[in-house]
């Protein structure tokens, strides 16, 4: 009678499982969305600009075992994100950069895969901050706990690591043309290495010293147009914009409090139009500015529900991997591009945003 009874509980209990995932496939359903069901920025009745989509925290989003069959078999296959930092996508592959698992999770939407990248022996990484993946799919990581740029080629294979002489913490890494862009905070500077000797060629931005508008404190990321190199100082509360050669040009915001200024800038990125994405770990916000440096929007904030954020740390703009989440996009409105942004902690690792605008 005993066994009976825990028979029927445990059919009870896997019933009750089914209907609520079901529950929650549903609602996640193109065409089932309701105005009211969407996170809108601004919201109603402003016209929303952004939308946001979803979020990914580990390798249950992409539809591997659940945790009903996890609650069956007993065992979990799960992989969780710990604490995840900078990202780069590139062929429909998100990296991510976990200093948590001292490696890098990799997720293919096209074969719904989700590994970690964890490389032993003379490639092992100690603090995986940002990283690049370039047209031939080799991944550059930027690691301040080794103090060098880590390079693997297309199948994690490691190829090589290069430095720099002196103080020296890559903090960011960007590939423009035939030119590997460092930032480096502990000798204030941007260092740009060939891509193919990987030698320095030049650093930034030297000329100026403390105090003028153009010296970097702590320059900690790093985004690069055709005529932009855009700086996120972190030690003097602004993003920094300068051309290809160094000369600095102007500055965004400010130390505060207020709107449109900043009290921990990191991750930036801009759209095609030239707007600028801020990230700012203190606010737990993104900022949007337009190519004059003047304050468009913002949204996220301190986290209390789908689309806020926690310690976010990295933005990226996408418009190669629309079709991925356009399940999500509220029906009146079309998905212009992705913007994903990375949360170091709390339960939504990687939060997805839709730049989107009314259905004509």
């Amino acid at each position: 009678m005993l066994h009976l009874k825990k028979y029927y509980a445990f059919i009870l209990i896997c019933t009750i499982t089914v209907l609520l995932n079901s529950c929650a496939r549903i609602m996640h359903k193109p065409g089932k969305f309701k105005i009211t069901d969407a996170v809108l920025y601004p919201p109603p009745p402003d016209t929303a600009r952004l939308q946001y989509l979803t979020s990914i925290s580990g390798s249950d989003y992409l539809g591997f075992r659940s945790k009903f069959a996890t609650f069956l078999m007993g065992t979990e296959t799960v992989q969780h994100m710990v604490k995840p930092y900078g990202m780069n996508m590139r062929n429909g592959r998100l990296y991510i950069c976990d200093p948590g698992i001292g490696g890098l999770e990799i997720i293919d939407f096209n074969t719904k895969k989700y590994r970690n990248f964890v490389p032993g022996s003379t490639g092992q990484l100690k603090s995986p901050l940002n990283c690049y993946v370039d047209s031939n799919d080799y991944l550059y990581v930027a690691d301040p706990g080794r103090r060098e740029i880590v390079l693997y080629d297309s199948s994690g294979k490691y190829i090589y690591k290069f430095s720099d002489t002196g103080n020296f913490k890559p903090t960011d890494v960007m590939i423009y043309g035939n030119e590997i862009w460092v930032t480096n905070p502990d000798n204030h500077r941007l260092n740009v290495y060939d891509k193919n000797t990987r030698q320095l060629i030049k650093y930034f931005a030297e000329q100026y010293g403390a105090g003028d508008d153009g010296f970097l404190y702590s320059p900690f990321n790093v985004f690069i147009t055709q005529d932009i190199v855009y700086v996120t100082d972190f030690g003097d509360f602004r993003i920094k914009e300068y051309d290809h050669n160094g000369k600095f040009l102007k500055s965004i915001g400010s130390y505060g409090t207020g709107t449109g200024q900043f009290v921990r800038p990191k991750g930036i990125a801009c759209d095609r139009e030239s707007n600028l994405f801020v990230v700012d770990a203190g606010f737990e916000n993104t900022q949007m500015f337009n190519s004059k440096g003047q304050l468009l929007m913002f949204f996220g904030g301190p986290y209390k529900g789908p689309g806020d954020m926690w310690l976010p740390a990295k933005v990226i703009i996408d418009y190669d991997n629309n079709k991925f989440f356009q399940k999500y996009v509220d029906p009146k409105y079309d998905l212009n591009y992705l913007i994903i942004v990375s949360n170091q902690y709390g339960p939504d690792k990687i939060n997805v945003y839709g730049s989107i605008s009314p259905k004509k």
